[in-house]
């Protein structure tokens, strides 16, 4: 009986032990839940992604919205090609801030651009400003080659002579103003001595922009060997605006130019009259005052470039850009008829008018981009405590129907579907969530909200605890 009893005591004592341990472990992981859930609900950012993982990041979202990211891309909503009455063979339309286009007829034909070509030229020497290799006001020696008597017949000229002192704003001038091919051959040699290696540069522009249909043999845009196509000089003017904005002003709305001026007399030439009925001389003298070859600068409200161009290959071409209360649109002509150059103008003007009305009549920019942002997410169960969902892509701005919208922005609004929290694991680029601009209950655009790493899901006793938090945070 003695030994029984022992024995009956130990079992107590065995199992009051276990008891006693067994509410330990249950006070230690109450312990550990709330601790647990209180670290969580504490977490409000995530930590920095490293340069590897957000490089790689962005090389996936660029890769699966590549139609969004690309410069000239289709309106986020429906809307018609209209049928609009285009005199030239190929035409395209863009809003300039966001990149949609409006309207499109054969944009991929390749044609020669002809003095078009001039704003890739342009574009190298703005970027040489830029990096401050070039300056406006420095004086450029004009070179055998850019005398304006060595230059094709009929050529369009800014009347370039021996020994003149000119300054690179006024070979700009010249070039975008009386689109002069002695004007483009004093700026390749200037800036890379021979025009095989100024023309290098230029295709090297088109070719890091994509542009495959877009190819150059000289710079003037005389040779009919040059090629684009109205959607890739769209896309090119485009990028032109965005990035060198101040070139308008400076040289392209420039309604007229005198050349040359006493200033740029070569020592010894005396300003004054000349007979030009044997030709061009070798020093020109008589200032000769040209109008800017776009017919629509002073026309169209809001004109403010861009260029002409015309060879009997390309028939009369246009970059036409104009802008009204912060809204700019773009157009690209080329073929435009006419049998000579009266005609070629009226078809220019006819077409502009068109194609610029139709855009501002119909629509407008919705500038407003501050609710397109990253939001922070709260990860349970995994490695990571929380991540970020981003918008897949970006976005300047939005292109929205003027004729329900008007100027009354107050029936715009945006609707955010995202999670605060998730207690599965997720991946780089997993769309989780959504952002959406409407006007009235129509959705004007929708961008996507991704995540922006993966996660790893944690060992199976945090993954236990964190689910459960996942109910009481």
């Amino acid at each position: 009986m003695e030994i029984q009893s022992q024995q009956n005591s130990k079992k107590n004592l065995s199992g009051k032990i276990a008891v006693v341990v067994f509410s330990a472990l249950i006070l230690c992981y109450a312990v550990l839940f709330t601790t647990r859930c209180s670290t969580l609900s504490k977490v409000t950012a995530a930590e920095n992604l490293s340069v590897e993982n957000e490089n790689a990041l962005l090389q996936k979202l660029n890769s699966i919205y590549a139609e969004q990211n690309k410069v000239l891309h289709a309106l986020p909503y429906e809307y018609k090609n209209p049928a609009l009455n285009i005199l030239a063979g190929a035409a395209i339309l863009i809003d300039v801030n966001t990149g949609d286009i409006l309207y499109e007829k054969n944009p991929d034909m390749v044609i020669p651009p002809a003095s078009m070509t001039k704003l890739f030229a342009m574009y190298v020497v703005d970027e040489e400003v830029s990096a401050g290799r070039l300056s406006y006001d420095q004086i450029i020696p004009v070179p055998e080659q850019a005398l304006a008597c060595n230059m094709p017949p009929h050529s369009s000229l800014m009347f370039l002579g021996e020994g003149q002192i000119v300054t690179l704003e006024e070979l700009l001038l010249g070039l975008s103003i009386c689109s002069g091919n002695d004007a483009a051959y004093a700026l390749a040699y200037t800036i890379c001595g021979t025009m095989e290696a100024f023309v290098e540069r230029m295709n090297q522009v088109a070719a890091d922009l994509g542009l495959t249909h877009t190819h150059f043999v000289e710079s003037s845009g005389y040779s009919e060997l040059n090629t684009t196509t109205p959607r890739e000089m769209a896309e090119f003017c485009r990028i032109y605006l965005n990035e060198h904005p101040e070139s308008l002003k400076k040289f392209h709305s420039v309604t007229s130019f005198t050349y040359p001026k006493r200033k740029n007399m070569a020592p010894g030439d005396t300003y004054g009259a000349q007979d030009f009925s044997q030709g061009l001389p070798r020093h020109i003298t008589m200032g000769i005052t040209q109008s800017n070859t776009n017919p629509l600068l002073g026309k169209l409200a809001g004109c403010d470039g861009l260029k002409t161009g015309y060879i009997d290959e390309s028939g009369y071409n246009l970059s036409l850009t104009a802008q009204r209360n912060g809204t700019r649109f773009l157009s690209v002509t080329m073929q435009g008829p006419g049998r000579n150059s009266t005609e070629g103008q009226q078809g220019r003007v006819a077409d502009g008018l068109t194609l610029m009305n139709y855009g501002f009549e119909n629509f407008t920019d919705f500038m407003e981009t501050g609710f397109i942002k990253s939001y922070f997410v709260k990860s349970y169960g995994t490695t990571e405590n929380g991540f970020n969902i981003i918008p897949a892509y970006k976005v300047d701005g939005f292109c929205i129907p003027a004729t329900d919208l008007g100027d009354n922005y107050s029936k715009m609004s945006v609707s955010v579907t995202r999670p605060e929290k998730i207690k599965t694991t997720v991946s780089a680029g997993q769309v989780l969530g959504n952002i959406d601009l409407k006007y009235e209950d129509k959705i004007i655009a929708s961008i996507p909200l991704v995540a922006d790493r993966s996660t790893q899901e944690s060992n199976l006793f945090i993954s236990f605890t964190d689910k459960l938090c996942y109910n009481f945070n």
